[in-house]
């Protein structure tokens, strides 16, 4: 459904309104298309002093053609960049204010904020773990304080991870990450090869794509066959007609299979073989009633498939060799696993459990070189909210920092990010893809 709002506050009598009575004012966002760069502006990038990340980052920058400049009074910059894993006590957080208070209105209509850190717990002393922790109120205000479509993000490299964080600052800089914001972010010790060409890092991949006939899971797809995978597109026989459409729009295969059913993953590793490069954990169901007013049959459904299927096919895929060394494992998890829904405590249950799953499984998944991490979703413009009660569905579309419902390719662009060969060191993350949803952290 379209959000008929957002049309009106963009047109030129709406924006006139909305400033007038004080409505919410939802920023046109800039979202990727092919060929884009990867700003729209200049980067201003900066560091408190003995910071580690500011020559690789400024590197990256300048080989990817962004243009870094120096603080110029009235310009417009694209991203501000600050590399703060130089502070090293509370008393060094003066530093992010002394960076940011001069230029914030410098940034352009759906600028970019990116703080990098060191990870708390890898820091040297509790004082410089303390400054590192306060980071996160710093992202997560400044992504509510700018508005006009800007995210900003706090990313933590681990000591060593100073080579592979070319992946997370080119998805955070670009359209991909409009509906973004306000996220933490961890990038592992180690090094991540680079794809040969950015614009199709996956290349050469094989993906499988489970719930893929339609919304988020035909925009997965979609996103990572123009990433250049070669897609599976998996669905119940059910759903048979679109499953087809969706796979012979990307070029891709079409699986119909219930992955609930006893030997459901004996016959996807047989379908696969031993060539599995990225594997989707997308399909999911609702089977809302309150807990009192819920049956047996609901609770046990909406768990089936949404948690213990991802489980169950992850074990088996796994210990037949289906899934490549240096593969990626994305699940689909949901902001309802993480702030609770009325009427969904299974729907929410079996969320959690999947960044659960993310949390758990990372490190034993480490030792085979696999990452495995999870988005989670906020209101996203699809066919199961344009059912919600209209009130409902207008909360859910404003109480964000964008103040409206992303699309099924923010989603898709998230997962495609995690997917990417140099996301090689970035595991066990979960990001929700909610416009920085009021609702839950």
């Amino acid at each position: 459904m379209a959000d008929r709002y957002t049309g009106f506050a963009n047109s030129a009598a709406g924006r006139a309104l909305v400033k007038r009575l004080g409505l919410p004012d939802p920023p046109r966002l800039r979202r990727f298309r092919p060929g884009d760069p990867l700003t729209e502006g200049p980067v201003l990038l900066g560091a408190a002093p003995g910071g580690r990340l500011e020559a690789p980052v400024r590197k990256m920058l300048e080989q990817a053609g962004v243009e870094v400049v120096e603080p110029v009074d009235g310009a417009g910059y694209g991203a501000l960049v600050f590399d703060a894993t130089g502070i090293t006590d509370s008393g060094g957080l003066r530093a992010l204010y002394d960076f940011f208070h001069p230029v914030a209105r410098g940034l352009l209509r759906c600028g970019r904020v990116i703080v990098l850190g060191t990870p708390p717990e890898a820091a040297g002393t509790p004082r410089e773990a303390t400054a590192q922790r306060a980071l996160e109120g710093l992202t997560r205000s400044i992504g509510k304080e700018f508005g006009r479509g800007v995210t900003a993000q706090l990313v933590y490299v681990a000591p060593g991870g100073e080579a592979a964080v070319e992946s997370t600052v080119r998805f955070l800089l670009s359209g991909r990450s409009a509906y973004v914001s306000g996220q933490v972010i961890r990038v592992g010790a180690g090094e991540a090869e680079a794809p040969a060409d950015w614009a199709r890092p996956l290349a050469g991949k094989v993906a499988l794509v489970t719930g893929a006939a339609r919304g988020i899971g035909a925009a997965i797809a979609r996103v990572l066959a123009r990433d250049g995978a070669d897609v599976i597109a998996l669905d119940v026989p059910a759903a048979g007609d679109a499953l087809a459409a969706v796979a012979n729009d990307v070029r891709g295969r079409a699986l119909q299979l219930d992955l609930t059913g006893p030997d459901a993953g004996e016959r996807l590793a047989a379908y696969v073989g031993g060539g599995l490069d990225v594997l989707v954990h997308n399909a999911g169901i609702t089977r809302d009633k309150t807990i009192a007013r819920m049956d047996a049959g609901r609770w046990d459904s909406v768990l089936a498939v949404n948690l213990s299927g991802p489980e169950r096919i992850n074990e088996l895929l796994l210990e037949r060799g289906v899934l490549r060394a240096g593969g990626r494992i994305v699940g689909v998890a949901s902001i309802a696993g993480i702030a609770g829904n009325r009427g969904q405590t299974n729907y929410a249950t079996s969320k959690a459990g999947v960044i659960g799953l993310v949390q758990s499984t990372a490190p034993v998944l480490a030792g085979h070189g696999i990452t495995i991490n999870a988005v989670a979703p906020g209101f996203i413009e699809t066919a199961m909210t344009a059912t919600m009660p209209v009130l409902l569905r207008e909360a859910g579309r404003r109480m964000n920092s964008m103040a409206q419902g992303g699309l099924p390719v923010d989603v898709a662009e998230t997962i495609a990010w995690f997917a990417s060969p140099g996301s090689a060191t970035i595991t066990g993350n979960v990001v929700r893809v909610c416009g920085q949803s009021l609702l839950g952290a």
